[in-house]
């Protein structure tokens, strides 16, 4: 696998709270310089890099970072975001209908915003260090049933981040057309390349472009 095969498999990401501008140029400018998948940017930036950047794939976040939106609010921001130009949305999941075990209303809560998202991609975020093991099987039941594209571990807010273990549990129990994301505290070529081979489709990363500008055509 060479460092542009993995560039091509990663949202370039800038969810910073205090995240400029100018750091989101530059975010922009790498993802097109080194052909990144996407960029996945806060909801309020997404008008102003859709028009300086067209060609550009825009990821953004629904729902971020708590996922406490109702599901309403949260296809509100869906339906704006796709009108200003994002054509992926990462949204989270409410991890207290989880915990509360109402499963139901989490499928159903992904379904409204799969249909919102029509022919554009839909990541779920589980958030999955809140979740216990049997949860995590449910959440990918509820994905799969629910339509959704991809199932995405963490938003790199919570307690924890990606893990392999979790990541495998996933592909185990997610259905055949859904695909993973791994997301939060990845920071080595290595763990990137641990998440494609384990069979990660995404790579949610803001360290990716400085640890592989260098290396685009070597093995890795």
């Amino acid at each position: 696998m060479y460092g542009r095969d993995i560039l091509s498999k990663v949202d370039h990401t800038l969810l910073k709270p205090d995240a400029t501008w100018d750091a989101i140029k530059v975010l922009c400018d790498e993802a097109v310089a080194y052909k990144a998948a996407s960029v996945c940017i806060p909801p309020n930036y997404v008008k102003r890099v859709a028009d300086e950047y067209p060609d550009l794939v825009i990821c953004t976040v629904v729902g971020f970072p708590l996922g406490y939106q109702t599901t309403e609010v949260k296809l509100a921001e869906t339906r704006q975001a796709l009108a200003e130009g994002a054509t992926e949305i990462d949204m989270v999941i409410d991890v207290t209908d989880v915990k509360n075990g109402d499963y139901r209303k989490v499928t159903e809560e992904i379904r409204a915003l799969k249909k919102a998202c029509g022919i554009y991609v839909l990541k779920v975020i589980v958030e999955a260090c809140y979740l216990t093991e049997a949860e995590k099987i449910a959440m990918c039941k509820a994905v799969t049933e629910a339509g959704a594209d991809y199932i995405k571990t963490s938003t790199g807010f919570g307690t924890g981040g990606t893990t392999i273990k979790d990541v495998a549990l996933f592909k185990e129990h997610i259905g055949a057309k859904v695909k993973i994301k791994a997301a939060g505290g990845i920071r080595t070529v290595e763990d990137m390349v641990a998440y494609l081979e384990l069979g990660c489709s995404r790579i949610g990363a803001s360290a990716a472009v400085g640890l592989l500008k260098n290396r685009l055509d070597d093995m890795v």
